[in-house]
């Protein structure tokens, strides 16, 4: 069996570990044990905050539909009550787009959600 030297492997996975750890400071770049350690955290943490980055954004959305709303004279929770006994499904995403770019359009949901709304006690 004739003998394999595996150093072109070798090499090509180390410039894989090097690439990604490009940018990244002191020996975290240079140097294949610690660079392979940065990269396996940063790729943990970019692999986590893909899925808090959805959350951070719904958090976003419903702040500033709430902000918008009490211009109007209700909460959050109750415009979205509203919305449901009114049967309007829009998601939060467009509500708070409607909110900045078209008010007039979202003053007019407001109002359906506000009628749908029993009358406060």
């Amino acid at each position: 069996m004739s003998r394999v030297k595996r150093g072109v492997t070798s090499h090509a996975k180390h410039k894989k570990v090097y690439k990604a750890a490009k940018g990244f400071y002191g020996r975290r770049k240079n140097t294949i044990r610690t660079a392979k350690a940065a990269v396996d955290r940063a790729m943990q943490y970019a692999t986590r905050d893909r899925r808090a980055k959805k959350r951070t954004f719904r958090a976003l959305w419903i702040q500033r539909i709430n902000a918008a709303v009490r211009e109007y004279g209700l909460t959050y929770s109750r415009f979205i009550d509203g919305l449901a006994r009114a049967n309007i499904v829009i998601d939060r995403k467009v509500l708070s787009d409607l909110a900045i770019r078209e008010p007039e359009s979202f003053k007019a949901i407001v109002d359906q959600a506000k009628g749908a709304l029993p009358a406060a006690a």
